[in-house]
């Protein structure tokens, strides 16, 4: 199966036939008239702010402040170019990894460490920026999606009737045109949620784009011991198109995302993408890589940073001066240092009115005895008598 890349890893610019060709495979069309210099730049300061603080949090959870840390180190490209294709209506689901595609659809970055910290269950408000809480458990959030996405196509059926009632065009437009991304791992498409969502989707044509993140490593066990085949080939068993991009190339994964979420849009029903990239990290930082990859392996993917690549695309083409380069280090400096001083200051977990608030919609004799032991163990420590 054919990747799609528009720039190579020394950051020059690809010729767009073969591209082309394999999107039309996939029933996509893409349109890389709509990279203009500003979005390359937001592109570039993104995935350095967020590679800012995921180093910065990384060491945060080595000093003991956080309980654990997963990096998205090196998927920065992947998650980036396909998070600035949502429009701000669509609804995105992440895994647990997506700190680069919080950056992109506005959440504060800092409202991720609580989560991390064991102060939150989940730590932001989902609505307020159409991104979903976390999800830790491994592909669950692949299902939450697609029922989401059945959900838009009922309201559109509504709206529809409405307007025929009424004669009220615009309510059709404004629930008809959104879509729904979730993204997950190469692990995830083992895991029977996955595949089950891709059925679920399939058979109601749902609005739905599977971004399927493929850092070639699921904990210890490799892509290609999970697949013998591109991960992409899958979505034929499923009746989704599907298509095969560089992840780490944030243009490509841009022009396929928007190309994806627009064909959802229009009721032509799911798409799969999968996005080859590496993680350049360890899968979290309870995780050591050098027990199962090689050196080499780690080396020839550093060389093909996504940060770099970008980079070194925009001085070749003048696109960003000196100036826009140290302004943007200089605000990732400042952003780790913020995020540093953020997590420290954290208060502990609200036991009385927090953490236990919103497991169910009513009181529940489980979540009360739960919040009355965890008072209990809190109550142990010398330092809280």
């Amino acid at each position: 199966m054919e990747t799609i890349q528009l720039l190579d890893p020394a950051g020059r610019r690809c010729a767009e036939g073969p591209a082309a060709t394999a999107a039309e495979l996939a029933g996509l069309r893409l349109d890389t008239t709509a990279i203009d210099d500003d979005l390359m730049r937001a592109m570039y300061r993104d995935m350095v702010l967020t590679r800012a603080f995921d180093n910065q949090a990384t060491a945060l959870q080595r000093q003991g402040e956080l309980g654990l840390w997963a990096q998205s180190l090196g998927q920065e490209g992947a998650q980036i170019g396909a998070a600035h294709a949502l429009e701000e209506d669509d609804y995105l689901f992440p895994s647990y990894r997506e700190h680069g595609m919080a950056q992109v659809r506005g959440l504060d970055l800092r409202e991720i460490l609580p989560l991390f910290r064991g102060t939150q269950h989940g730590g932001w408000d989902p609505a307020a920026h159409n991104f979903h809480i976390y999800s830790l458990v491994i592909g669950t959030q692949t299902l939450h999606a697609v029922g989401y996405a059945m959900g838009l196509q009922r309201d559109a059926k509504r709206a529809a009737a409405a307007q025929r009632a009424d004669g009220d065009g615009a309510h059709t437009q404004a629930t008809g045109s959104r879509a729904v991304m979730v993204c997950f791992g190469d692990g995830a498409t083992s895991q029977g949620d996955v595949n089950e969502a891709l059925v679920f989707a399939a058979s109601s044509q749902a609005p739905v784009v599977f971004f399927l993140q493929n850092n070639h490593w699921a904990i210890s066990v490799p892509s290609s011991t999970q697949s013998p085949v591109p991960l992409a080939s899958r979505g034929a068993g499923f009746g989704v198109p599907a298509v095969r991009v560089d992840g780490n190339d944030p243009l490509a994964s841009y022009v396929v995302t928007r190309a994806a979420l627009e064909r959802a849009r229009r009721g032509d029903g799911p798409v799969l993408i999968e996005a080859v990239t590496y993680r350049m990290g360890a899968h979290t930082t309870s995780d050591d890589p050098t027990r199962y990859r090689e050196a080499a392996e780690e080396q020839a993917w550093a060389e093909r940073d996504p940060i770099a690549r970008l980079r070194a695309y925009l001085e070749a083409e003048q696109l960003a001066d000196a100036d826009f380069l140290t302004g943007v280090d200089a605000e990732a400096d400042e952003f780790a240092a913020a995020t540093r001083e953020h997590c420290r200051a954290l208060a502990a977990a609200d036991v009385e009115g927090g953490i236990f608030d919103h497991v169910y919609g009513l009181p529940h004799a489980q979540v009360r005895a739960d919040r009355d032991a965890h008072r209990d163990f809190e109550q142990s420590f010398e330092e809280s008598r």
